[in-house]
């Protein structure tokens, strides 16, 4: 197997996620530091278009949405579990709950008065504007919910997780699951970026000895590497072969057409490229990049949207 390159930024909510999925899994990973926002050239060397953080890369292959990482994550690893027997519908039913909904409330309350002007305060001052027109123009210029119904949304999550933490140590049993994962990410950011409106997690002390415990896996890559490296890599490999999979046409595309694929929410930039597969969970897409060379590049079905690409 090659190995895991994780294309990260240290606040990314994101890649906090995927960086404890990794160290739960006792996986080695290599991590290359990515810009927080636009222009990201040596991103879209790799992925032609997409510029969401994190991505995933193994050899000549890019793995795009940290749904589908943790898929590729379980297929190389399968234990322990992110899916556990006993659970596999429910984690990613809570899943998609906590990276989205979840998510969204998190940080509109993070992003409070109080809250920003920490977050802001140890960015540099002329980076501040372009930072927040930058993730403003990733939401589609979508406005976030008020502070204050945020909060009050936030405290009632809070307590669902806490009801959910009463007779185990983690939300779905006695270890981890990708529903902790996916939880944890968006209350990891209130306790570590925006530590001034933590006190949000005092009414549900199960809620904060869960975090500790979340906290407690070493998310600790094994060495720091450039983008160039990275891409040099991409350059040296062909995408590993695909396996065989049925193809389930919902568009009446078919293998080998040129398509877009791009978000249906945030960061919708779309990605260009060959259909290469098309099965019940993913899309791959062939393209070919002037640095990084013929690359394969994977996306969930869910979350995303399919065009073929009109002739020319």
């Amino acid at each position: 197997m090659s190995d895991i390159i994780l294309h990260h930024y240290p606040f990314s909510p994101f890649a906090e996620k995927i960086r404890r999925v990794l160290a739960w899994k006792k996986l080695a990973w290599n991590a290359v530091e990515v810009p927080n926002m636009l222009p990201k050239p040596d991103v879209m060397a790799l992925t032609g278009g997409y510029r969401r953080t994190p991505i995933l890369q193994l050899g000549a292959d890019v793995y795009c949405d940290t749904a589908l990482i943790c898929d590729l994550l379980e297929h190389l690893q399968p234990e322990p579990a992110l899916y556990p027997a006993h659970a596999k519908g429910i984690a990613r039913v809570v899943a998609q709950w906590a990276d989205t909904t979840l998510f969204t409330t998190a940080m509109a309350f993070n992003f409070g008065p109080r809250g920003a002007a920490q977050f802001y305060s140890r960015m540099a001052p002329d980076r501040v504007g372009p930072f927040t027109q930058d993730r403003s123009a990733m939401r589609g210029g979508a406005p976030r919910a008020s502070h204050t119904d945020a909060a009050g949304a936030y405290k009632s999550y809070l307590r669902r997780i806490a009801n959910m933490l009463e007779t185990h140590p983690f939300l779905l049993g006695p270890q981890p699951c990708l529903a902790d994962f996916s939880a944890y990410h968006p209350l990891w950011f209130t306790r570590t970026h925006t530590g001034d409106v933590a006190g949000v997690f005092d009414a549900t002390p199960g809620v904060k000895d869960w975090l500790d415990r979340m906290a407690a896996l070493p998310a600790t890559p094994k060495a720091q590497w450039g983008a160039e490296q990275a891409i040099a890599i991409a350059a040296s490999c062909e995408p590993a072969a695909l396996p065989e999979q049925v193809f389930q046409d919902e568009h009446g595309i078919a293998l080998g057409s040129r398509v877009t694929i791009a978000s249906e929410s945030s960061g919708t930039e779309p990605t260009e490229g060959v259909l290469m597969a098309a099965t019940r969970m993913h899309y791959t897409l062939r393209r070919v990049d002037p640095r990084a060379g013929t690359m394969h590049l994977h996306f969930p079905r869910i979350g995303y949207t399919l065009r073929a690409v009109a002739a020319a």
